[in-house]
């Protein structure tokens, strides 16, 4: 048995790292997994960097900015699989909620409304909103500024922006240190299943299949480590597989509720899985469709697309001044190659291509594919923008345009 170690979050889409230790798929491909939890991402950047463990569930721009320099401790690092999309979502205080649609669903439905009315809502407020973030350098935060900006918010200027690891969110908005916050589940439904907050956006209607957290290594380990690489990643896949299959949502909230992992109940987690989420509390749950995928769709590939809209928007908010190299460098941390070769005896399809339009699909779309038919989910962006990868230069001329 070979032993890696992989550090995680306590949060929901951890899930196929738990499935891939505790259902044997990690054992049958000869890895002893194991899991080390930490409790915030600049810590588990920090373990990776150093050599603490093998690898980890990050943030997939977090991943970006290590490697481009903008993070502490700069290291470059390659992330050759997805371990999910979408799963997390935006939660007020019930009082900043009470200023927008009163139809938690409809909310939920039309983030180009819900946008405005969050406008109108911060000039009633109090104070200038504080908003918890678990990163500067999280997905959810650069989708939370995409969403802000489309409404004339100025993230960094209208709101406030707080880094707090996703599990004291719910303690902060208690104790009443912010007015919201944006984190993986399930600390979204925590917040409500406590009488604390309404979810009001949700990325999965932000960025339908947006990225989300991947497996990160140093870029120097893998290639020194090839065959546990692929091994590892083969037993990741046949995990996510499990984890997508609605027969098993309630063992894998079972999992994933005992305190070595999330350390939640299992109620609260299952939301999640299941894309039944009560928005508000003491309403009845509500389905969103495609709320966290693990393997449907091809969802662990890892397009070179997605690392390239993530520089876009650091780029766009002024986190780097763009180069080239920088470009090039953002695009390699996204491993497609290493992908196909892990999981090109498996026989699952996988895109023929590294790279494609993002949110160019209304409705599922077939596409070329390596050994059988795959067919990419819808991936629009709530503004109906498309992203062209070679073309980043005109995409971003079009938010200054606005």
């Amino acid at each position: 048995m070979t032993p890696l170690t992989l550090a995680f979050l306590p949060l929901t889409d951890s899930a196929v790292l738990v499935a891939a230790r505790e259902k044997g798929f990690a054992a049958a491909e000869g890895i002893d997994l194991g899991l080390v939890r930490t409790t915030s991402w600049a810590t588990l950047r920090d373990r990776l960097v150093y050599g603490q463990v093998q690898g980890a569930h990050m943030l997939a721009p977090l991943a970006i900015a290590v490697t481009l320099g903008l993070s502490q401790h700069p290291a470059a690092l390659a992330a050759p699989f997805r371990l999910n999309v979408n799963g997390n979502a935006l939660t007020m205080a019930t009082g900043f909620a009470a200023a927008l649609d009163p139809d938690p669903a409809r909310r939920i439905d039309d983030p180009v409304a819900t946008a405005h009315d969050f406008a109108a809502a911060i000039g009633l407020h109090h104070r200038k909103p504080i908003i918890g973030i678990v990163h500067r350098f999280s997905s959810h935060a650069l989708m939370l500024r995409y969403w802000l900006g489309y409404a004339g918010i100025d993230p960094d200027r209208d709101v406030t922006l707080r880094v707090l690891p996703p599990s004291l969110m719910v303690e902060a908005l208690r104790a009443g240190e912010i007015d919201g916050f944006t984190a993986g589940e399930p600390w979204n439904s925590v917040a409500v299943m406590e009488g604390l907050g309404e979810i009001v956006a949700v990325g999965a209607r932000i960025w339908r299949r947006g990225v989300e957290k991947v497996l990160a290594f140093r870029a120097d380990w893998m290639e020194t480590h090839p065959e546990p690489v692929d091994r590892l990643l083969v037993a990741l896949s046949h995990a996510a597989s499990w984890c997508d299959d609605p027969d098993h949502h309630g063992e894998l909230a079972d999992l994933l509720a005992r305190p070595n992992y999330v350390g939640q109940p299992a109620e609260a987690i299952l939301p999640a899985l299941t894309g039944r989420l009560v928005l508000r509390p003491g309403d009845a749950p509500i389905a969103i469709s495609d709320f966290l995928l693990f393997y449907r769709e091809a969802t662990a590939f890892p397009w070179r697309s997605q690392a390239l809209w993530i520089y876009s928007q650091l780029q766009r908010w002024k986190m780097l001044s763009p180069t080239g190299t920088l470009e090039r460098r953002a695009a390699d941390v996204f491993r497609s190659d290493v992908y196909r070769r892990a999981l090109g005896a498996t026989g699952q399809p996988m895109p023929g291509a590294s790279m494609k339009l993002e949110g160019a699909l209304d409705s599922p779309f077939g596409v070329g594919s390596h050994r059988g038919p795959l067919t990419l989910g819808p991936d629009r962006f709530f503004d109906g923008r498309v992203f062209d990868p070679e073309d980043l230069r005109s995409y971003l001329a079009g938010f200054a345009a606005k």
